[in-house]
């Protein structure tokens, strides 16, 4: 609610304060409240970001579009969050980008036909906020953006369509680059992270969801580079449910299973790597890289790089 609209009902400003103070009301913008009950059921990556984009949204006069990451988690494009983390809206007649109040404000125009409304707000469409969001930070963050994007079922050709009347602004280079790497095979952003890190090993073909099975098994791997397999491990598996992860048995019952996993796949006679998402941060992406480069390089000394012999083993998921 913005703190006019509760004024025009009625409440006096003392008491918009007073909810503020006691814990009712949560200020998510100077001006913009919800309820700490809704807040509190909000989490810290999506919710709480989108609900501070649609709050600045609405506290806005100049007609305006959320854009880039903010328009990303207006469509539930699963995103890396950027540092610091702004609001970002594009508006026309702005001379160059400005950021003000924890809001960047972008000129570059639009078609109207990128313009959709969620919710009563106005956000640019999903392959023009994949590929803006790839002219803002770079392939980092504008690959896991498209992966999730064309994960969504939409189509590679729409994002070159948004790309294309870009020949010449800033960052179309990397937001280029971020289409061509797009693999909507990725379950998540912290494995389009670990593909585009085995992407710049430049030791082959990057295949990701690689899957075998012996006939009562079948296991599928991250990222494979020859007969080397690359795994990337979230915390989330191993926590339990009811904190918040996808562990539904004991930890350790977890950790014994990932385990025989492993023991499984490296009886095809193939290396494994496995890289956290603490791993691919830009502070250990050099040192991650030399490490996993140096363990691909064993598992061709031990076992070669052809896969021709698992031919009957291997299953694989449609494009």
């Amino acid at each position: 609610m913005l703190r006019r609209q509760a004024l025009r009902a009625g409440l006096a400003p003392l008491e918009i304060d007073r909810q503020v103070r006691a814990g009712e009301w949560v200020a998510v913008r100077r001006g913009v409240y919800v309820t700490s009950l809704l807040w509190d059921s909000l989490d810290e990556f999506v919710g709480r970001p989108r609900m501070r984009a649609m709050a600045a949204s609405r506290n806005m006069f100049a007609f305006h579009a959320l854009s880039h990451d903010s328009a990303a988690l207006m469509h539930g494009i699963e995103i890396l969050a950027a540092s610091p983390e702004l609001v970002h809206v594009t508006r026309h007649g702005v001379l160059g980008s400005r950021t003000k109040h924890g809001v960047k404000h972008h000129k570059a125009p639009h078609r109207p036909g990128q313009l959709l409304e969620i919710g009563g707000i106005w956000v640019l469409d999903q392959a023009r906020t994949v590929v803006d969001i790839g002219r803002e930070h770079g392939r980092r963050y504008g690959v896991p953006a498209a992966d999730s994007y064309l994960r969504h079922g939409f189509p590679r050709s729409d994002l070159w369509s948004a790309v294309e009347p870009m020949r010449c602004w800033p960052g179309v280079t990397e937001a280029r680059a971020s289409v061509d790497l797009a693999d909507g095979r990725a379950d998540n952003p912290a494995e389009s992270l670990g593909r585009l890190m085995a992407t710049e090993l430049g030791e082959g073909e990057v295949e990701p969801q690689f899957g075998l099975t012996d006939g009562r098994r079948t296991v599928w791997c991250d990222l494979r580079i020859g007969r080397h397999v690359i795994e990337v491990d979230g915390r989330v598996k191993y926590r339990p449910v009811d904190e918040g992860g996808l562990a539904d048995v004991d930890p350790g019952e977890v950790l014994w299973r990932e385990k025989q996993r492993q023991d499984f796949v490296c009886g095809f006679k193939l290396g494994v790597s496995r890289v956290t998402f603490v791993d691919l941060l830009p502070t250990n992406w050099k040192s991650t890289k030399r490490r996993v480069h140096r363990e691909l390089l064993d598992t061709r000394a031990r076992f070669g790089s052809t896969i021709d012999d698992l031919a009957p083993y291997i299953v694989r998921r449609p494009m």
